[in-house]
């Protein structure tokens, strides 16, 4: 299936998307045709072999500059390779881009011996991390935290309890985003801290099932002591994790929209191969008006929501971006990706719903989306602000 407003948009990175299709053709879809139909997840040691092996070839991590071990790829790149790895309907494409388990913005923030530590390993492949700040009673809303770090002389002591943490079962280190106790009654802020997962009193809790098979976690910490170096940012850090994270939620959302956008053209892409192949009645099914009008109605959807995606990419590029483009973008495809993988799977009826089936896989998968980087009701919180409606 063509796609003309794609192959436009493309041409600036046309050869950066062509190799990356290739690494995918060439080396995940035999990787990932050795794994079982019906797993949903990819061994912990397949994802760190995938993750290290695109680091060596320059796509994970490529928006990092190039002195921190980056390929110094605009942000517009990095948003195009998402989506090539959703589109792709390879299992282990995804884990060949830095996700929730590689750099994070907030690292750029870091301190020289936080950069060298931390974020050269996440660049390189070597490491994984996970971000804790959800926690029972504060999740979208993060300023409700209770988990908190007082002084304690010249050292942090922080307890608290977080909640559906991704990677922390694999991770190296921990993101801990805390309310701030400074002693003396000052209290004010957030803090955040990067801490190793073996730190004395930092522990895994409970583990979740999720629906597509992706475990979360809970992280308990029990007066966990650390310096001063653990805060982000050294002293300046401390108060300031909110506002050091800000530049991370945009690209967090965008990234999420591309992928999302990639998932529905690859789950369109299934149902239209369907539509052609398969017979009822005497006549092939894609030529009957209502499966028609399920997948021509998705192509308008997948091609308007990879346009807008691009066009809030550019402006992150530009330095223009506000929050509420991405809040759109995010918005737009990942609700756009469930009604695509749903009809796709509608035309496809009994078959698509077999569990072993990419579209069963999908259809939990792309529910999640809505929900990760922000629910769509936050998103349109967002967008209801920049339009002065509250």
């Amino acid at each position: 299936m063509t796609s003309a407003p794609s192959a436009v948009l493309e041409n600036g990175h046309r050869e950066l998307v062509d190799a990356f299709e290739s690494f995918v053709r060439r080396e995940l879809v035999p990787l990932a045709a050795e794994l079982p139909e019906t797993a949903d997840l990819p061994p912990a040691d397949l994802r760190s072999y995938v993750r290290r092996r695109s680091a060596a070839l320059g796509f994970y991590a490529g928006d990092q500059p190039e002195e921190l071990g980056g390929s110094g790829m605009p942000f517009t790149a990095v948003v195009l390779l998402h989506h090539a790895a959703g589109r792709s309907g390879c299992s282990l494409a995804p884990y060949a881009l830095a996700g929730s388990d590689g750099p994070s913005p907030l690292l750029r923030h870091g301190t020289p011996e936080q950069v060298e530590r931390f974020l050269l390993p996440l660049v390189r492949g070597e490491a994984a991390r996970c971000l804790a700040l959800t926690e029972p009673h504060a999740g979208s809303d993060a300023f409700r935290l209770t988990t908190t770090a007082k002084r304690d002389g010249d050292d942090w002591l922080i307890s608290g309890r977080k909640t559906f943490v991704s990677n922390a079962d694999r991770a190296d280190f921990a993101l801990v985003v805390t309310a701030t106790d400074q002693g003396d009654g000052v209290t004010g802020g957030a803090t955040a801290f990067v801490l190793p997962m073996d730190q004395p009193g930092l522990r895994i809790g409970q583990r979740y099932e999720g629906m597509s098979g992706e475990p979360l976690f809970e992280l308990l910490l029990e007066q966990v002591r650390v310096p001063m170096d653990a805060v982000i940012g050294g002293e300046e850090g401390v108060g300031a994790a909110m506002a050091l994270a800000v530049d991370s939620l945009s690209r967090g959302r965008l990234v999420v929209a591309a992928m999302c956008n990639g998932v529905a053209e690859y789950a369109l892409r299934l149902g239209v191969e369907y539509a052609r192949e398969r017979e009822a009645f005497g006549e092939r099914i894609g030529s009957y008006q209502h499966v028609q009008e399920h997948l021509v109605r998705s192509r308008a959807e997948v091609e308007a929501s990879k346009l807008l995606t691009l066009a809030c990419a550019r402006l992150v590029d530009e330095g223009t971006e506000a929050p509420e483009n991405a809040a759109l973008a995010k918005l737009t495809a990942s609700e756009t990706a469930v009604r695509v993988v749903d009809r796709s799977l509608q035309v496809h009826g009994a078959t698509g719903w077999v569990r072993g089936h990419p579209l069963e896989f999908l259809y939990r998968y792309v529910r999640m989306m809505t929900i990760i980087e922000g629910t769509s009701e936050v998103q349109k919180v967002i967008i209801a602000r920049a339009m002065g409606l509250n």
